[in-house]
């Protein structure tokens, strides 16, 4: 068997075959005794039992009545039987290995969003982002004896619908960045009447200048293909609506957005 193609927990894989390979040629006899002789294979005779020594490397014979059948017999079936969970367990390493590798291949080497629609992969746009300050002042709920009053920006999406449209509840999206960041899905807010989606609401704090951030996140599986190259997922299936793949760092306006729709059983990709 070659192992040599295995990347992601290479050495774990290497030590798992190794490991495989010596189990494979590995049994033994066991005396009445209950001394072990290790063997590569053995018949059992009439009288004898015939074994092929792997410590001498020869065949060698001892008589029928001073070894333990059943306890050898019993040994080397929980021997197979670990050998083939591990061949089990090193053949499904395997085959997660080769579909990382086909899934980070069918990436697209341009930096992006690319959302995987019935057709293939398609790149999602990235939007841009208008910024709203209000003219009030909003009580933001903290833990403090009285409430905080701060100032609100809003950052938001001209528009109501975005421009590519996913019809898989639980879409799937792969991500190649150009440095390393926190990224996720956020569900939109649609005004109707202001002809915008709200991404996020930023509050700061007086005096301090603290901003805390607000936007509905979804709960996500992120795994990573290859150095900032990502794949993403929601956990539970979406509601129909509005939605986005965000990267941001907390604290810091430096958020970018892709967006798309969700439509159970409506027109797919741009």
């Amino acid at each position: 068997m070659n192992f040599g193609f295995l990347t992601r927990g290479c050495m774990l894989a290497l030590w798992l075959a190794a490991a495989i390979l010596g189990q494979g040629t590995r049994q033994v006899l066991i005396l009445d005794d209950g001394t072990e002789i290790a063997v590569r294979e053995y018949e059992v005779g009439d009288d004898r039992v015939r074994y092929f020594s792997t410590a001498r490397g020869q065949w060698e014979e001892v008589p029928t009545t001073i070894v333990d059948l059943e306890r050898t017999d019993e040994r080397n079936r929980s021997a197979q039987a670990e050998l083939d969970r591990n061949q089990e367990e090193l053949r499904r390493e395997r085959a997660a290995e080769r579909r990382a590798r086909t899934e980070l291949h069918s990436v697209p080497l341009d930096d992006g969003v690319y959302y995987l629609g019935a057709g293939g992969l398609v790149s999602l746009e990235q939007v841009f982002l208008k910024l709203d300050r209000s003219a009030g002042r909003t009580a933001l709920n903290v833990i403090a004896p009285v409430p905080v009053i701060t100032g609100k920006r809003t950052l938001s999406i001209e528009g109501l619908d975005a421009g590519t449209v996913a019809t898989n509840e639980r879409p799937i999206f792969y991500l190649r960045l150009d440095s390393f960041a926190r990224f996720g899905i956020s569900r939109l807010k649609p005004e109707p009447k202001k002809n915008r989606r709200v991404v996020q609401q930023i509050y700061t704090v007086p005096r301090t200048e603290e901003q805390a951030e607000a936007q509905e996140d979804v709960e996500v599986f992120r795994q990573q293909l290859a150095p900032l190259v990502y794949k993403v997922w929601p956990v539970e299936p979406l509601e129909p609506g509005e939605y986005a793949v965000v990267d941001y760092t907390p604290g810091k306006s430096d958020l970018r957005v892709w967006d798309f729709s969700y439509r159970r059983g409506g027109t797919s990709e741009k």
